[in-house]
């Protein structure tokens, strides 16, 4: 698979154009998983509490607390990770930002989130640049295209994710099976499954970052920490 080659063309908006479908479908799924599970694990897809925290560990590998930082939380949900830097990192200096395609998901966040240094928006991408971008689980299902227009969107996520962080971002992948993500009472959907190695050139080669894995954490999963080479 030539991951370069698949998503070449008119550029960030022509992409985001081009596959409005497949978000117009993203926040049709997960506004309906949360209306039926409520600001739970379950209504963004994850079994349990203590795997969706497993996996905020992981990702907040690439962040330095020790200083201030601006984050950017893409597919945010209903904040689950505002939530968890609030009781894992109280002392930490963080202005977040948490993004979400899902009007539902956005406002139950802001009802529960929202205050100085902690805000959410609606939208496909950050308006800003932040030290920091992460994305648990938003490249994991896909909602009905292609494999291949799946590859196509989750490149032209992580385009988006390189262009709004400053020193770097990280994300998780699925391997191989499922840890309650894609769920069996689910409108029919497809887990989307691979190695990290394409994944990794692409961020390399395409986006000039210096990409750290991370797996062996308990689940068929693999996080990927991008450090920006330019910062």
């Amino acid at each position: 698979m030539s991951i370069a080659a698949e998503t070449a063309g008119p550029g960030a908006e022509g992409d985001r154009a081009r596959f409005s479908d497949l978000y117009a479908d993203v926040e049709s799924y997960y506004s309906a998983r949360v209306a039926k599970y409520g600001a739970t694990p379950r209504g963004v897809d994850w079994s349990c509490q203590a795997t969706q925290d497993l996996r905020f560990v992981q990702l907040l590998k690439l962040c330095n607390f020790s200083a201030p930082f601006s984050l950017n939380d893409i597919g945010c949900g209903y904040g689950a990770l505002c939530g968890y830097l609030a009781r894992r990192h109280p002392q930490a200096a963080i202005d977040y930002l948490g993004i979400d395609l899902s009007l539902a998901m956005v406002s139950r966040a802001r009802r529960r989130f929202s205050a100085p240094g902690r805000r959410f928006k609606v939208g496909k991408t950050s308006p800003r640049r932040a030290t920091y971008s992460v994305a648990s689980g938003i490249m994991n299902v896909n909602v009905g295209g292609s494999r291949a227009s799946w590859e196509g969107f989750v490149a032209e996520m992580l385009a988006d994710l390189r262009r709004a962080s400053l020193r770097g971002f990280s994300v998780n992948f699925v391997t191989s099976g499922a840890d309650g993500t894609a769920a069996a009472d689910a409108a029919p959907v497809q887990l989307y499954c691979t190695s990290p190695e394409p994944w990794i050139h692409y961020c390399e080669r395409e986006l000039g970052c210096t990409v750290e894995t991370i797996d062996g954490y308990g689940m068929n999963e693999v996080t990927l920490l991008a450090r920006c080479n330019d910062c």
